[in-house]
């Protein structure tokens, strides 16, 4: 599947900011499954400081506003060729070695919930299992956005019952590790269906099983990623693979808004999120 992409991130601000500087995470990678074609990011009343590779390979951009500025506008736009691989994306490589994806971190690690799901899984084969957390996982969190925030842990989204797919995936991650498998955290795009209610990226875990490598498991949607989805950042958790994260100094607020343009086929869809006071842009 060929799909044309386009994200808008606007921040606007009630006064000029002292000094900002932001990561962006936005060029998807080409790895099994998908394949970069083209992509462009352009960036509008800031400077873009530097370009690197992250520990977890994903390409960053550093990008600061100091003064003056009032507006400030990124494009990232291409197109991404996919294949559906039924959520396989196979071996493990890059600079991290496998056993790093069994730490914990504040938003992943289990509880008393979280164990619950675990014991309550059939006992069978690994990916068996994994698909039966899926849908307990999905489940137990209903997608109801606005409820959790950035900094919600996996088991609080457990308690509440409600959240967004960066609660599915981190409330996987969390009970993938406790079971002893590695899992990360993956950001990107999704085509979405007019039925499906979704925010302007999406997000998913991957957990890596013996025989197949790293297998994906959307739990917000209760099935694996097929040539619909574009991954964009992958890590521990969310702080490691948002697309737009960053820090602010100043009083002045800010208002946010995303929009994500997906097209296949000559069918579009169009996402819109807005979003008041922040320090940092959270897409789930």
């Amino acid at each position: 599947m060929r799909l044309k992409i386009t994200h808008t991130t606007l921040y606007r601000y009630e006064a000029p900011v002292l000094y900002s500087l932001q990561r962006l995470r936005l060029t998807p990678p080409s790895c099994p499954g998908q394949h970069l074609e083209s992509w462009h990011i352009t960036v509008d009343g800031a400077t873009v400081e530097a370009g690197y590779n992250d520990q977890f390979g994903n390409h960053v951009h550093l990008v600061s506003t100091e003064g003056e500025a009032h507006e400030v506008r990124i494009s990232a736009s291409g197109e991404v060729v996919t294949e559906d691989h039924a959520g396989v994306v196979g071996p493990h490589i890059g600079y991290c070695p496998l056993w790093l994806f069994l730490r914990d971190t504040p938003r992943t690690k289990a509880g008393k919930l979280t164990r619950e799901l675990v014991k309550a899984l059939p006992d069978d084969n690994p990916l068996a299992m994994m698909h039966a957390l899926m849908g307990s996982i999905h489940a137990a969190i209903a997608y109801v956005p606005g409820r959790t925030d950035s900094e919600t842990t996996a088991e609080q989204a457990l308690e509440a019952g409600q959240g967004v797919c960066q609660d599915h995936a981190h409330a996987m991650i969390a009970a993938a590790r406790s079971m002893g498998h590695p899992a990360r955290y993956v950001s990107g795009y999704l085509k979405m269906d007019d039925a499906v209610e979704q925010a302007a990226t999406h997000a998913w875990a991957e957990i890596h099983l013996s025989g197949l490598g790293w297998v994906g498991f959307d739990a917000a949607n209760n099935h694996c990623p097929d040539a619909r989805y574009v991954r964009l950042a992958s890590g521990l958790c969310y702080a490691d693979a948002a697309p737009v994260s960053g820090m602010r100094f100043g009083p002045a607020g800010e208002d946010l808004e995303v929009r994500v343009v997906v097209e296949s086929h000559g069918q579009s869809q169009s996402q819109t999120q807005g979003q008041g006071q922040g320090q940092s842009q959270s897409q789930n």
